[in-house]
């Protein structure tokens, strides 16, 4: 059984990471734009509105 090289494993573990955090954001913009999604977004941005005071 032959071990991988340092270089080897820099290079995969780089690689992986790269197509990891691409996968993270597609997955993330997709959650962003789902047209469900909507509702819930609009209701999160209204949230500091509705209160009405005037101090943190």
């Amino acid at each position: 059984m032959m071990l991988p090289d340092h270089e080897t494993l820099v290079a995969f573990s780089k690689s992986f990471g790269l197509f990891y955090l691409i996968a993270m954001a597609i997955g993330v913009l997709i959650y962003t734009f789902w047209p469900s999604n909507k509702k819930t977004f609009k209701a999160a941005a209204q949230l500091p509105l509705e209160n009405g005071e005037d101090r943190p």
